[in-house]
């Protein structure tokens, strides 16, 4: 996930996408930070179960965003559940064979049942 709007434009693939996001080291952050996930954690809100999942080989988002995401929204002490999984293979679509792809779909549809679902398929 792309959640650093401030230091996107320095990891991987970033820089190639300032003409689009547009360049957080000029007068356009203003604009860029409305958007930035990680900067716009409210430490005084509630936030609700949360999964985030990412691959240390994501060769076009940095795993840094899920990282520094996941850490800052533990530091506020108010997410009421969360889980972090990261993939050491795979790639930008998180699984690198049929295998991770199936444990990847059980990984979210568990969380989902727990979550959101009665508990019981």
């Amino acid at each position: 996930p792309l959640l650093d709007m401030k230091r996107y434009s320095h990891l991987l693939a970033g820089a190639s996408w300032m003409a689009e996001f547009g360049n957080p080291d000029t007068d356009e952050w203003e604009f860029l930070k409305k958007y930035s996930s990680y900067h716009n954690i409210d430490p005084s809100k509630p936030y609700p179960p949360m999964l985030m999942t990412t691959s240390t080989r994501d060769d076009r988002v940095h795993p840094y965003h899920a990282r520094s995401f996941v850490k800052r929204l533990q530091e506020t002490g108010n997410c009421a559940e969360l889980h972090y999984y990261e993939n050491i293979e795979g790639g930008h679509g998180g699984a690198a064979d049929s295998k991770q792809q199936a444990f990847m779909q059980v990984l979210y549809l568990e969380f989902l049942k727990r979550t959101i679902g009665n508990g019981s398929m």
